[in-house]
């Protein structure tokens, strides 16, 4: 037993032994799992550019457009659905199906403001936040002139990049050496109703909307950092209570009012410039931004700064540029009313407009067409688009189907439960610029949007000449 408990332990020590000088734990090799570990690569630096797209890429043809967008275009995902392409650099329609039968617009309606915005309105236009002296002692009036952007965050830093801050208004006023012990709200720059037709009243706990006031905090946000985080139903108000409280009042000593014509001016906070919040209109699909704008535009051009006042302003501003707007029946200038329309035919345009070649008239001169001014003046609506698979409501889509499209396609989105759309442009792979506008209606989007995504994705990797 002894021998053969010996030669058991003997054999045991071997294979140990053995062991030990296959594995070599001590060895780095094995500590890192029997691989060995290379050096990290020399850093590279990367040389970012922005090139135009070549003057003398391939033009596409109707039928090369047609024959690669067969199998998208057949799908029934897209439901009722109209949609155009275009060559932009040269105006040709490629492709277009009901063009011009009016659709559910959703948001891309916004591409109708911002249009109108841009041909209307200064660029570095702002607007006005004001306080002013009531009719009676320590009162005073906060005065609103159509910025929904105003925050009341501590840092400043609310939910608009670059808004004006409540806390400015309250170091004015404090600075005045007021009396205060009343807040009057004067919402008279706005008229008519503040909700549109079409609008629902869960869209405002849901948080799409708030009633159009002239003045709110973070556009009604009750969350001032979400986006669609509910919303008060009475923005305006709830401003005041905020100015109220900032300044050690009563929430209570606050009503709406109007201040006198003569009043004196006590503060004032402006907004950021009209092309900032251009872009985030657009790229976050803002709707009280969108309706705010549209009423700037009506003051700028004589209308009625109201949902209808907006509207015409909007309309007769495109036709005025040369737009047709047939077919075109707006209750808003957000696009959240379901009972909007726009026809693709429209939308197209103006997008295809803005991405014509760029102008090649030296600078200083005065030699461009009318068609050259109005391109190069709708040209910054091609940098608010949102990009897909990267920025605002296209950050989600082209990340699991459809990636080729993923940077490539830029678009305004639009989405109701009734509705989907996709509104934009994309450099196709021979390096033509090609505008689409695509418009589902009668599916729900989580059907129709991937098939419009498709569709533009398919012009993405279209060699369509």
């Amino acid at each position: 037993m002894w021998i053969g408990f010996g030669a058991t332990l003997a054999v045991l020590l071997i294979a140990a032994a053995g062991a030990l000088v296959v594995f070599k734990p001590w060895t780095a090799e094995f500590r890192h799992g029997g691989l060995t570990v290379a050096a990290p690569p020399a850093p590279v630096k990367p040389f970012p550019q922005v090139a135009a797209a070549p003057s003398d890429a391939p033009t596409p043809s109707p039928a090369g457009v047609v024959a690669a967008l067969g199998p998208a275009l057949g799908n029934p995902d897209l439901g009722v659905f109209a949609g155009i392409v275009t060559d932009a650099d040269s105006g040709t329609t490629l492709w277009s199906q009901d063009p011009s039968m009016p659709m559910i617009p959703s948001s891309t309606a916004k591409i109708l403001t911002t249009a109108a915005a841009l041909l209307a309105l200064p660029p570095d236009q702002r607007v006005a936040t004001k306080v002013v002296d009531g009719a009676a002692p320590g009162e005073l009036v906060l005065v609103g002139g159509g910025d929904p952007t105003l925050t009341a965050q501590a840092d400043g830093k609310g939910y608009y990049p670059n808004g004006p801050r409540l806390a400015d208004l309250v170091a004015q006023i404090r600075f005045s050496g007021r009396a205060v012990d009343t807040i009057v709200v004067d919402t008279t720059a706005f008229a008519g109703a503040t909700m549109a037709k079409g609008w629902e009243n869960a869209d405002i706990p849901g948080g799409s909307i708030a009633p159009i006031d002239s003045v709110m905090i973070d556009g009604g946000r009750l969350d001032p950092l979400v986006e669609y985080s509910p919303r008060t139903a009475t923005p305006a108000l709830d401003a005041g209570r905020r100015l109220a409280a900032e300044l050690g009042l009563d929430p209570d000593r606050v009503r709406p009012g109007k201040a006198a014509p003569d009043a004196a001016e006590v503060a004032r906070v402006q907004s950021a410039p009209l092309r900032d919040r251009l872009r985030d209109m657009m790229v976050h699909s803002d709707n009280v931004l969108a309706e705010t704008i549209g009423r700037e535009i009506a003051l700028a051009t004589g209308y009625e700064p109201s949902f209808d006042g907006a509207v015409a302003a909007v309309a007769a501003t495109l036709v005025k540029a040369g737009f047709d707007t047939n077919g075109v029946v707006m209750h808003d200038t957000s696009g959240l009313s379901t009972e909007d329309r726009i026809p693709a035919r429209l939308l197209g345009k103006i997008v295809a407009t803005a991405a014509q070649s760029a102008d090649d008239t030296p600078a200083g001169t005065t030699a461009r067409t009318a068609g050259e001014k109005l391109s190069a003046t709708l040209a910054p609506m091609l940098d608010d688009l949102p990009v897909a698979g990267a920025t605002g409501s296209l950050a989600s889509r082209y990340v699991t189907q459809n990636r080729g499209g993923a940077g490539w396609v830029r678009a305004k989105t639009g989405t109701l439960s009734v509705a989907s759309t996709l509104v934009g442009y994309v450099l196709d792979r021979d390096g033509r610029v090609l505008a689409f506008a695509l418009m589902s209606n009668d599916r729900p989007p989580e059907v129709s949007r991937p098939a419009l995504d498709a569709i533009a994705g398919t012009l993405r990797n279209c060699g369509c000449s």
